[in-house]
């Protein structure tokens, strides 16, 4: 994945948050990230902890649809969904489950998700090509406006 050119500052990297109670998904989540793409990652275990740094307007946010597994009461996935789109609307949010039900991806969609994704062993192909094409779609856009501002 090529979304990042080497050579970019820390300021102008794609800044990605992660937020994810399943300690141990995150962190393979974010080696991944890593492994793939000079992304600025930072990872949160619940929305209230992601809503607390998005003033730091990052790029793209993937979102547990669960994130009750550590604090008693935390905001779920969609409650940090709706949350996040009140005061950040053009950020780009990929909710993930383990839950495989389609009413569940039509829930997130209709609470402003860009996409939902299936947690399971290919969860980071598909957030690969996600991410790709988030920003293959800004580029495509900044060039039309581009251009039509020219006209």
């Amino acid at each position: 994945m090529n979304i990042v050119n080497e050579g970019i500052s820390v300021e102008e990297r794609v800044k990605l948050f992660l937020v994810d109670d399943d300690a141990l998904f995150l962190k393979s989540l974010e080696i991944e990230f890593q492994e793939n793409a000079d992304f600025h990652i930072e990872t949160f275990a619940t929305g209230e902890l992601c809503m607390d740094r998005l003033s730091q307007n990052p790029d793209v946010i993937i979102l547990d649809y669960h994130l009750d597994g550590l604090v008693k009461n935390a905001m779920n996935g969609i409650e940090t969904l709706d949350r996040i789109k009140e005061c950040k609307s053009d950020i780009p949010v990929v909710l993930l489950s383990s839950q495989d039900k389609i009413e569940v991806a039509i829930r997130c969609m209709h609470h402003g998700a860009f996409d939902y994704v299936v947690k399971s062993e290919t969860a980071f192909l598909r957030l690969q090509k996600i991410v790709t094409s988030i920003f293959q779609t800004r580029k495509i856009q900044k060039e039309l406006k581009w251009y039509m501002d020219r006209m």
